[in-house]
Formats: structure tokens, sequence, C-alpha cells
């Protein structure tokens, strides 16, 4: 390393933000540039480890210590070559992930860890700035057509690489623009959607081709992919939201999360949204039910609306604020943390069951649920019992309440079942290593194969996807009769 001192020398100094009274007031990213010399120095602080275990806590195993090291020297095209090699959206990852390799680095043992996620946006954006990003079109084409179903971080993923590999690429996207979650569920403020056009502009460049409004197994038959091209990929992610059937779930009001997301999404990309299809938490009192990624992206869009109060309510036990003694490093740290949304201003409560909405001429207004108490934990399923705790129901008011309880898996109706392939016992297509189904040339990758999960996750199966993809390209099994 180029300074093998660098860990003891250098603390931990992460991005500066906008106060969140100035950045609720718009939607676009609020993180402050960091000026190179204090780059180079968090890129200091990655030690001579010996076993660099951030690179096995990422899912695509980036070569976290090598750009690390680049970034402290000063050799930032080498860095962002080096970090191509692993990621194809560097940009995306650096900006959402919540960061698995940082729970994984060896500094973490005591310290902070290194700010590996800055150091990565930091360097795909500088090389765009300085202009080493550029299209690069395979030099053969192998003849073979692929048509990859859905957008996402995994499609696109998948994609890319099975251009670069010489493949005729097509990607199909149901909606009217491209990205999946990245374009419409993710915020505006998290995940500007310049970023992403930017990255696709430079893939159309290369060769892929994208069609838009185009929903297969709606639009376009799914067997007509299957019969033109010589393998499809699925990937349309885990878009199945689960509900919750307590009585006042028919109330209006009472929205799943992504119906949310979406439409504000929209109307940020300029596009117009019926009055009567638009969500709004202007002037509302909000309840968010859930303590994941999707709630704190509504805790964030409501507050940006101008809710006038913000609950978040979740159903498990609090986390601790440090990792319990059955959680050692380098796993992920199943502690309680507080995202940007939080930051800006949301009252939180662990433990809460909701039991019933109840409202005033079909609207709702209020939110009825009891607390809960939690016995040890099971060592066969790492769970704890839970019941309600006698006496303690309560009741808040809600004149909106988002449901972001997470998602059950692939939507069943239309693509898969008109294909007919298998589901795994999780209600998620099944495949073998190659990332293949049941039926010879259609393969599955990200959510829809995995489950729901992070965006680094979906860009793994994208590129393991395109690799079984391209191994059956190039076998005999492609040779039809």
């Amino acid at each position: 390393m180029g300074d093998i001192k660098g860990f003891m020398k250098y603390p931990r100094q992460d991005f500066k933000k906008e106060p969140a009274a100035e950045r609720v007031r718009h939607w676009k990213e609020f993180y402050l540039e960091m000026a190179d010399e204090d780059l180079r120095h968090q890129g200091g602080r990655c030690m001579d480890c010996g076993v660099p275990f951030c690179q096995s806590g990422c899912p695509i195993n980036n070569i976290i210590p090598d750009w690390n090291d680049l970034v402290f020297k000063g050799r930032w095209q080498e860095a962002v070559e080096r970090l191509h090699k692993t990621n194809n959206f560097p940009e995306f990852t650096g900006r959402v992930c919540p960061a698995p390799c940082e729970n994984s680095c060896v500094l973490a043992i005591n310290q902070p860890a290194v700010t590996i996620k800055n150091i990565e946006v930091s360097i795909i954006e500088k090389a765009y700035r300085e202009g080493w990003v550029k299209p690069v079109s395979p030099q053969h084409r192998s003849g073979k057509k692929v048509a990859v179903v859905g957008s996402g971080p995994a499609g696109l993923a998948c994609a890319d690489q099975l251009n670069r590999a010489g493949h005729d690429v097509t990607v199909y996207e149901k909606n009217e623009v491209l990205g999946g979650l990245l374009a419409l569920g993710i915020p505006d403020f998290k995940l500007e959607k310049w970023v992403m056009e930017r990255r696709l502009k430079r893939m159309a460049q290369e060769g892929v081709k994208f069609k838009t409004g185009a929903h297969v197994g709606v639009d376009v038959p799914a067997q007509d992919l299957v019969k033109r091209y010589d393998a499809v990929v699925l990937c349309g992610g885990a878009e199945q939201s689960r509900d919750i059937p307590v009585p006042g779930r028919e109330l209006r009001g009472v929205h799943f999360a992504m119906d949310f997301l979406t439409r504000q999404n929209r109307i940020n990309q300029g596009q117009k949204v019926p009055a009567n299809e638009h969500i709004s938490a202007e002037g509302k009192k909000v309840v968010v039910l859930g303590g994941g990624d999707t709630g704190s992206d509504c805790i964030g869009t409501a507050k940006r609306q101008g809710a006038v109060v913000v609950k978040n309510f979740e159903l498990l036990s609090r986390p601790p604020t440090q990792r319990s003694a059955d959680n050692p490093w380098p796993h992920w740290a199943f502690i309680e943390r507080t995202s940007t949304s939080h930051e800006e201003g949301a009252d939180r409560d662990y433990g809460v069951l909701t039991k019933k909405f109840s409202g005033e001429n079909g609207v709702v207004k209020k939110l009825h649920a009891v607390w809960l108490e939690f016995g040890p934990k099971d060592p066969a399923t790492g769970r704890s019992a839970m019941k309600e705790i006698p006496g303690s129901e309560f009741e808040v008011e809600a004149d909106l309440v988002l449901l972001a309880l997470g998602f059950l898996g692939p939507v069943k109706n239309g693509l898969l079942n008109d294909l007919g392939v298998p589901m795994d016992e999780r209600g998620n297509v099944k495949t073998d290593a190659n990332k293949m189904t049941s039926i010879a040339g259609v393969f599955s990758a990200g959510d829809m194969r995995r489950g729901q999960s992070l965006v680094v996750w979906a860009i793994q199966e994208g590129r393991s996807a395109a690799e079984g993809v391209h191994r059956y390209l190039t076998s005999e099994l492609v040779r039809k009769t």
C-alpha cells in the first residue's frame, strides 16, 4: 500500500451533506464533493491487511484495495479501469449501495471503516469529467441475438456483458423510461436520473438496442421472443408488493410504497400524472409502515412533498446500536441505521403491529396498532417469537399510509405464466447454476430469480447470467435442428 500507516494518520472523513432543512426543498442529490487530496488520504487508510475481506463482502468482488491504493497515488485513470473490471455501473452503486464491503473492512474491527463507497463514486465521476469513459464497441459480432426483458440493474448488466461479448442484444422495458426501479423507484435525491441516462447513452453507442413501452407478456407475446431470439433473459424484478390484510385496508389514502414513489419520480421527470392518480403527502399526517430502504425513501419523498408529520413504524424489535455477540465481523452488521431521510424528520418506533385502519367517508383517518414484546431468539431460525402486550393498544392520526413491507417475488400473470417457467419454494423463477430455466435458451437473473435484494446483487446476477448465456450460445446447445 502507498502509506502503510495511513489508517493511523488519517481519520475517516465522509462526504458533507446539505443541511436537512435545505435539502428537503429540492429533489436533487445533496452530497458535496470532496477535494482530491482528502480522497487520497481516505484511500491511504486502506490497510495492508493481507486478506481483503472487503472483496468477499462485495457481491461483485470489486478489487477494492487496488483502486484505493491507486487513488492514494493519484493514478485515477488506472483506478477507473480497475473499477470497471468488476462493476458495470459504479456510478449507481457508489450512490445507492449500502456498502456491505465497509462492514467487512478489516479496519472496521475496531475503527471506522475505509470510505469505500465514497471513493468508488469519486473515481467514476472524475473519469466522466476527464473523458475517460468512452464507448467501446466489440470488434466482432457473433451473429447471435439475445432479448433481455427488464431494464433494471440486472437486465442492464446482463445486456452490457453480452454486448461486449459480441452478441446482438435488445432490451425490452414495459415502462416509458429505461432503468427499472433505478428510474421509477429510487428518488432523485438518492440518484438523479441524468446519472443513469449518461450510462444508457454509452450502452446505446456501443450497440445495445432498447425498446420502451414494450410489455412482454402483455403487448409483446412472450413466445414470440423465444422464437425470434437465440436466448431470452428474464430480469423483470420482484414487483409483487407485500400487502397488509387488516380491516380498513380498502380505505382511500392507504397505498403501496412503490405506487407513491413511482408517481413522484414520473413528475420529477416532467411527465404529467393525472390528478386523480397522484399520491401527495402535502399538508398530511403520514405513516410509513416498514423500516427498510423503501420506507426510508417514502419518508424523504413525503418530507419534500410537504407532509405535516411523518411517523415510521417497524414490526420487528429495535436493532442494537453495536454488533451483538452472535453478529461478529466480517458479517453484515444488524444494527440500527439512520438514513438521510430519517435525519430530515421522522418519528421512528419499533415493535408495532398494525391492527386496523379507520376513516370517514371512505378516506383513512386513523391507524390502530398495538405494541409487541419479543422472546429469545430461536437458534434454528434466528428469529424471536413476538406477542402483543396486553393493554398497549394505541391509535395515531393518519391522512396517508404507505405500505413499505417488502416484496413477495415476481408478478406471475403474463410473462411467467405464458412461458410456463417453474418457480422455486419462495415463488421466484427457478434456474440452474447457469441461470437457465427448464426451458432451453430462457434464463433469469436479478430479483426475479433471487428475490428482493440490493442493486449490487442485481448487477452480480446480471453478470453471472450473461456468462451462462454466453456459454449456451457458444455450445452445441444453440444449434437448432
